[in-house]
């Protein structure tokens, strides 16, 4: 009866069928390893931004690399902005997705190190892409900032093209080692996204929260590739049951159309 199941195109099916199985049990359990990692980093991005601010000293120096448990820990600072030094950063976009610059301007403290402060988004409406745009003053004088302290960016975690020979004070990544060397002085490791002052006029648009990255997405992932498997052997036993009444509906009829016609 189910001889069938040894020709070609069925050993086929079962054998893909038996590699299915194990495939999407696997897959599961990836999506539900990125839902560990995804739920991880959210509560780490919470805790981050619900603690209580340090003064940026407590946790970055200069040469020290940001790390994940750092990141987005909110800091102080005090001293002042040395626009004369200030540089803007390329293809940047703000909330409405919008392309144009964000503001780095070295932020010069009491003990003379020097930490660098993303002051947020401003348009790209300059004459050309050559020229310096129009930069919003900061605050002048001696103040205290206050931030989301970020680790250095590179090509490899942005994505973004380290681009070479762009136009004088424009740069295309933050990085506080590179800005050391620039600015002959000592610089704390990362840099900050600055959350108060507010600037006026609302200029430089200042850099967003983080957003919480979807780990419910990822465990409904896992439990469809898991239905999934179960599925395959399912589809499977009802293909064959559905082939073999098929076959046997077929021999019926071939018995009908050989017997002798009756006189």
């Amino acid at each position: 009866m189910y001889r069938f199941l040894l020709s070609r195109q069925w050993v086929i099916l079962t054998l893909v069928s038996l590699l299915l199985i194990p495939t999407m049990i696997r897959l599961g359990f990836w999506q539900m390893h990125r839902y560990d990692e995804r739920t991880a980093r959210n509560q780490l991005v919470s805790d981050a931004l619900t603690a209580e601010a340090v003064p940026v000293e407590q946790l970055t120096t200069p040469g020290h690399a940001v790390t994940r448990d750092e990141r987005y820990r909110s800091v102080t600072a005090t001293g002042s902005f040395d626009t004369g030094h200030e540089v803007v950063v390329r293809r940047r976009v703000n909330a409405d997705e919008t392309v144009g610059f964000h503001v780095l301007t070295p932020f010069v403290l009491t003990d003379g190190k020097v930490l660098l402060v993303d002051r947020g988004w401003i348009p790209a409406d300059a004459p050309s892409q050559t020229s310096f745009p129009d930069v919003p003053a900061p605050p002048a004088g001696r103040i205290t900032v206050t931030g989301r302290l970020m680790p250095d960016e590179t090509t490899a975690a942005s994505g973004i093209k380290d681009l070479k020979g762009l136009p004088d004070r424009q740069v295309m990544l933050i990085n506080s080692e590179r800005e050391a060397r620039r600015l002959g002085a000592q610089v704390l490791g990362g840099y900050i996204a600055q959350t108060a002052p507010e600037p006026k006029g609302d200029s430089p648009e200042l850099v967003g929260r983080p957003g919480s990255e979807d780990a419910a997405l990822n465990y409904a992932y896992a439990i469809q590739w898991w239905l999934f498997s179960v599925g395959v052997p399912v589809g499977w036993v009802i293909l064959v049951r559905r082939e073999t009444r098929d076959r046997a509906q077929a021999a019926a009829r071939e018995a009908e159309q050989a017997e002798p016609a009756t006189v």
